[in-house]
């Protein structure tokens, strides 16, 4: 995913650029979707630690590509 000046000051909710220059690209782990008050999201894990985001994990906008969330994906099956 592109990465954003403001991902760094990510607490809660559904994460959406809002803010910040690209600073480059970050690669996270999707473990899952929902959706909360109509809005579709994805369950990422990033590798910053439990002090970030909510214990480490983000929720961010599914179905949009935004931030590139959804260009380059790589898949396992078990």
């Amino acid at each position: 995913m592109n990465l954003y000046k403001d991902f760094f000051y990510y607490k809660k909710g559904i994460y959406k650029h809002k803010f910040g220059e690209k600073i480059g690209k970050l690669s996270v782990l999707i473990l899952g979707w929902g959706k909360e008050n109509g809005s579709d999201y994805w369950i990422g894990e990033n590798s910053w630690g439990s002090d970030w985001g909510e214990n480490g994990y983000f929720r961010i906008v599914r179905g949009k590509n935004h931030v590139n969330i959804e260009q380059y994906v790589i898949a396992g099956i078990l």
